[in-house]
C-alpha cells in the first residue's frame, strides 16, 4: 500500500497553530499509546519551539503496559513530561490538570508576587485525527463541548474551552503532515484511524494488519478468532481462516475479504483482540 495524505485543512491547521501559539502558556500534545512514534506530528516540535508542552499518551488502556513504560523513559530522556491516560476516564482530568499547574508553577507564582492571585492559565491541544482530542477535552470539561467520533476531522476549527482550575483549553484541528517517508508510519495511522479508511484498501489493510500482529505475537488471533496456524501459513491463509471460521462467506463459496478486514480493523481499535502496542523502542 502506498498512502499519501495531506488535504487543504491540514495546512490551514498547521498555519493556525503557529497564530495561535502566542495565546497559550503551555501546549499538550496527544499521542497514541498503541503509535507513540507515528502518532507524534514531526511539525510539531518545530511549531511549539520552546513553548512548555506536555505529552499525553491517550489509550494507554489499549497498548502493552510494558511497552507504555518503555516509551515514558524514552520521552523524559528528551527532556519530556509524558502522563499516560485513557481520555474516557474521568480521574485523568484531575491528573492533568495538576500536572499542568506544576509545570507553569514558577509562572504562576511569579503572577501571585504581582498581585494576580487567580490568573488564567491558557493550553493548547494538539495531535493528529482520532486521536482522542476531543474526548479528553469532553472529560476535561465535564461536558460534551466538544463533537466526538471516530473518524478523523471531526473538529473543524478552533474553540476555547473552560476546564477546571481556573485552565482554558483551546483545540485545534487534528494535523498530519505532508508526505509519509515511511510507509511503516502510513500503516500504523490508518490501523488506528488517524486517516480516513474511505481513502484506503480496506482489504489489504485488513491483511497487513494480521502479518504485524502475527509478528508481534499469532496466540492474538489464534485466541480470539479460535484458529490454527502454521508455520508455512501466509497472511492471506490466515485471513482465510478467520473468514472461514466466523462464516464470511459470499456467493459461490467465496470468501469476504471486505467484512473479514472490517472486523479485524473494528476489534484491534476497540481493544478487543487485546493490548496491543504497534511499535516498540
Amino acid at each position: 500500500m502506498n498512502i499519501n495524505w495531506y488535504p487543504g485543512h491540514m495546512k490551514k491547521t498547521k498555519d493556525l497553530l503557529k497564530e495561535n501559539l502566542k495565546l497559550v502558556d503551555i501546549v499538550i500534545e496527544l499521542l497514541d499509546a498503541r503509535i507513540p512514534l507515528s502518532s507524534k506530528n514531526p511539525d510539531i516540535d518545530g511549531i511549539v519551539n520552546n513553548k512548555p508542552k506536555l505529552i499525553i499518551m491517550n489509550k494507554s488502556d489499549l497498548s502493552d503496559e510494558k511497552t507504555n513504560l518503555e516509551f515514558k523513559k524514552h520521552f523524559e530522556d528528551k527532556g519530556n513530561k509524558v502522563l499516560f491516560i485513557n481520555s474516557l476516564n474521568r480521574r485523568s482530568a484531575d491528573i492533568i490538570v495538576k500536572e499542568i499547574n506544576r509545570i507553569l508553577a514558577d509562572k504562576i507564582e511569579k503572577k501571585k508576587e504581582k498581585g494576580i492571585k487567580h490568573s488564567v492559565i491558557r493550553a493548547m491541544i494538539v495531535g493528529i485525527p482520532n486521536v482522542g482530542k476531543s474526548t479528553l477535552i469532553n472529560t476535561l470539561s465535564g461536558r460534551k463541548g466538544a463533537k466526538t467520533g471516530n473518524r478523523p476531522g471531526v473538529t473543524k476549527g478552533k474553540q476555547w474551552i473552560k476546564l477546571k482550575g481556573n485552565i482554558e483549553l483551546l483545540d485545534t484541528p487534528g494535523i498530519l503532515w505532508g508526505k509519509f517517508e515511511d510507509q511503516d508510519i502510513a500503516l500504523n495511522l490508518a490501523f488506528t484511524g488517524a486517516i480516513k479508511d474511505e481513502i484506503l484498501d480496506i482489504e489489504t489493510l485488513g491483511l497487513r494488519l494480521i502479518e504485524r500482529i502475527r509478528d508481534i505475537d499469532e496466540n492474538i488471533l489464534i485466541n480470539r478468532y479460535g484458529i490454527d496456524i502454521d508455520e508455512s501459513d501466509t497472511g492471506l491463509d490466515i485471513m482465510d481462516k478467520i473468514a472461514i471460521k466466523r462464516g464470511f462467506i459470499i456467493k459461490n463459496k467465496e470468501i469476504d475479504y471486505m467484512r473479514t478486514a472490517n472486523i479485524l480493523l473494528d476489534e484491534f481499535r476497540k481493544g478487543i483482540l487485546g493490548k496491543i502496542s504497534l511499535e516498540k523502542i
